[in-house]
C-alpha cells in the first residue's frame, strides 16, 4: 500500500510542473508582438447573426413602410414570398434580386463555423471507424488464416497501406478513384480514412489473436466447435480485451487524421479554422481553440475506453 505522504508529494510535483508549463506559455505569449483578442472566438462557435434569408426565385423586393415585412414578387410570374421577424435587410424596395441572393438575416442563434466543422469531423470519424473496424477485422483474420490466398492478400493490403502516407492516399482516392466512380467528397474521405485505419487495426487484431494461447483454440475444437465458432466465441473475445488499449489509440489517431481531409471539399474542423484565419488574420486564438476542441474529442474517447476496459475486466 502506498504511503499517503508520498502520494501527496508527487501530486504536488505534478501540479508544480503543470504550473511551470502554463507559466512558460504565458511568458512566451507576452514576448510575441501580437494583439490578442479572444472576444472574436465565441462568434465562430455560436453565431448570433441568425438565419440567412435568400431569394427562392428572381423577383422584385418590396419592404413595408414600418420595415417589419419584406415581400418578394416573382419576376415574370405570380409567386410572392413574404418575410417577417428579420434583424437586418440587404435589399431595398424596388430592387431586382436573383435566386439565392441574400435578402435579410432572421434573428436567432445558429451554430458557428467551428461547430459546423466539429460536426463534420465527428460524422466523418464515426462512419470511417465503423468501416475501418470491419475491414481491419477481416484483414486481421486473413493474416492468421491457413488459406495462402487470404494471408497474402491481407499482407499485401497491410504493407501497401502502411507503407504510403495518408495524404497521398487521400489524393489518390479523391482525385483519381473518386473522379472515376463519381464519389462525393464525404464518401471519398470516409473511404480513404477507413482503408488507412483498417490496415493498422488488422495488425492489432492479428497481434491480439496470436497472443491468445493456442490451447484455447485446441480446447474449443475438441468440444466440437468449428474454426469459425471457436474464433467467434473463444478467441476474439479474449483478443478484444488484450487489444482494447491499442484500438483506442488507433481510434484517437483516426480523429486526428481526419484533419487531412481538409484538402478536399469538406469543411471539417481544421478547414473551418483555416477559413476563419484567412478572414480575420488571428491565427493564434483560432488554432488554440481548434486544438482544444480536438483535445475534448480525443479526451472524451479515452475516458469512454477506460470505462469500457474496467467494465470488461469485471466480466
Amino acid at each position: 500500500m502506498s504511503n499517503p505522504n508520498n502520494r501527496f508529494a508527487w501530486t504536488a510535483v505534478y501540479f508544480a510542473i503543470i504550473a511551470l508549463i502554463i507559466g512558460g506559455i504565458y511568458a512566451m505569449s507576452t514576448r510575441v508582438n501580437y494583439d490578442w483578442n479572444w472576444s472574436d472566438v465565441p462568434q465562430y462557435l455560436v453565431s448570433t447573426t441568425g438565419q440567412e434569408l435568400r431569394a427562392p426565385f428572381d423577383g422584385y423586393v418590396t419592404i413595408a413602410e414600418d420595415g417589419k415585412s419584406l415581400t418578394l414578387a416573382e419576376y415574370e410570374g405570380e409567386r410572392k414570398q413574404t418575410y417577417t421577424d428579420f434583424a437586418d435587410t440587404y435589399a431595398e424596395s424596388g430592387d431586382l434580386v436573383f435566386r439565392d441572393d441574400l435578402l435579410a438575416y432572421q434573428a436567432g442563434l445558429k451554430p458557428g463555423i467551428l461547430l459546423v466543422g466539429l460536426w463534420m469531423t465527428l460524422k466523418l470519424s464515426a462512419v470511417s471507424l465503423v468501416f475501418a473496424l470491419l475491414l481491419g477485422l477481416v484483414a486481421g483474420l486473413g493474416r492468421v488464416a491457413d488459406n495462402p490466398a487470404a494471408k497474402r492478400l491481407s499482407s499485401t493490403y497491410v504493407e501497401l497501406i502502411r507503407g504510403t502516407p495518408l495524404l497521398v492516399q487521400i489524393f489518390i482516392v479523391y482525385f483519381f478513384i473518386g473522379t472515376v466512380l463519381k464519389l462525393s467528397a464525404f464518401t471519398a474521405g470516409v473511404a480513404a480514412l477507413a482503408v488507412f485505419t483498417g490496415a493498422y487495426i488488422a495488425e492489432i487484431v492479428r497481434g491480439g489473436i496470436q497472443s491468445v494461447p493456442k490451447g484455447q483454440m485446441e480446447a474449443a475444437r475438441s468440444l466440437g466447435m468449428s474454426y469459425t465458432q471457436a474464433m467467434r466465441h473463444v478467441i476474439l473475445p479474449q483478443a478484444l480485451k488484450k487489444t482494447l488499449p491499442s484500438l483506442a489509440g488507433q481510434f484517437i489517431n483516426l480523429i486526428k487524421d481526419s484533419s487531412l481531409v481538409s484538402v478536399m471539399a469538406l469543411t471539417d474542423l481544421t478547414k473551418a479554422g483555416r477559413e476563419i484565419v484567412s478572414s480575420n488574420f488571428r491565427p493564434f486564438e483560432v488554432w488554440f481553440t481548434v486544438a482544444i476542441m480536438y483535445l475534448l474529442l480525443t479526451g472524451s474517447l479515452s475516458w469512454l475506453v477506460r470505462r469500457l476496459e474496467k467494465r470488461m475486466a469485471h466480466d
